[in-house]
Order: C-alpha cells, then sequence, then structure tokens
C-alpha cells in the first residue's frame, strides 16, 4: 500500500473516530478552500484596474478564484484557480499562485492524501 493511502486512511480513522462522518469532511474542504480563495482575492492585483473574484458553486463543487478588468485597452479575463471536489477528493485543476494552493490547503488542516493535480 503506497505511503499515501496509508496516511489518508490513518487521518479518516481519526476522524471517524472522533465522530466525523464524511459529510463533515467535505464541509471542513468546502469551508477551508472558500476561506483561502477569499483570502487571495483580499490581495490587490500589481497590474492595471483588475479585480480578483471569487465563484463558488457549492452545489456542484466547483471554486474559482478570477481575474477580471483591464490592464491599459487590454482586457483581462481568466481562471488563477480552479478546485473541483470529485468523489470527496480536491482536484486543483490549475494554480496561478506563487505560494501555492496545496500548500495553503495542508496548513488548512486538509490531508494532502485528498488534493489532487490534474
Amino acid at each position: 500500500m503506497p505511503a499515501r493511502d496509508k496516511f489518508h486512511s490513518q487521518v479518516r480513522s481519526a476522524l471517524l473516530k472522533d465522530g466525523w462522518t464524511m459529510m463533515d469532511a467535505l464541509t471542513n474542504y468546502r469551508q477551508q478552500i472558500e476561506s483561502i480563495l477569499r483570502e487571495y482575492a483580499e490581495i490587490p492585483y500589481a497590474h492595471g484596474n483588475i479585480d480578483i473574484q471569487t465563484i463558488f458553486d457549492r452545489d456542484e463543487d466547483h471554486y474559482l478564484l478570477m481575474l477580471v478588468g483591464r490592464d491599459g485597452i487590454r482586457r483581462v479575463h481568466g481562471c488563477l484557480v480552479p478546485i473541483d471536489i470529485i468523489d470527496g477528493k480536491l482536484w486543483i485543476q490549475r494554480d496561478g499562485t506563487e505560494y501555492g494552493i496545496a500548500r495553503e490547503l495542508i496548513e488548512a488542516g486538509i490531508p494532502p492524501s485528498t488534493a489532487r493535480r490534474k
């Protein structure tokens, strides 16, 4: 069994022993993702008149950090960080941050085995 799977099962067992259910873990993941993305959205963008927006689709478990605005005459629009929750695992589709969303999520207490990069 790979070390990652062993770590995941240990964390899962500890959470279940404390009375957590998978739904509790997913609720925690959602809250942590939203909190981290909101913090990034508060950081002013360095160039142009660009807003950083969060978009949360809680029903489908899609979480986005978007860039929207203008840099001079150039229109800026793009997804800096898209995160999905698929089958109880976090999928970081792209990470356009300097520090790293995965690192932020791990520091927030989400087990590394639940974060995946495409």
